[in-house]
């Protein structure tokens, strides 16, 4: 199996105790799915992956491209993560959702 181009990591504030706490998790819910589908129709060639605490809770939740090391916040909306994937497609992020400009 090939390595995928890139990583989208999304922050589910794990804990080391694996108990879920703070702000991604409540707002992210359903949204891997969602993202793997998009990845998918968008025929992209990215993994997704849930992560522990990003520890970027005020500007939560959070969304990591890698190797790009771009980070998106208040991917809250499914519009939100549409807006990145698109960003990903065109190679122009959606500056008002960078946390790193």
């Amino acid at each position: 199996m090939a390595l995928p181009q890139q990583q989208l990591l999304l922050c589910q504030s794990f804990r080391v105790n694996g108990e879920p706490k703070g702000l991604c998790h409540k707002q992210t819910n359903g949204f891997l799915s969602y993202i793997e589908e998009e990845i998918i129709d968008r025929g992209l060639d990215i993994q997704v992956t849930a992560t522990g605490c990003l520890k970027q809770c005020e500007a939560g939740p959070i969304m990591v491209l890698q190797p790009d090391n771009r980070w998106f916040k208040t991917i809250n909306t499914t519009a939100a993560i549409d807006r990145v994937l698109d960003g990903i497609e065109t190679g122009v992020p959606p500056d008002e959702l960078l946390l790193n400009p």
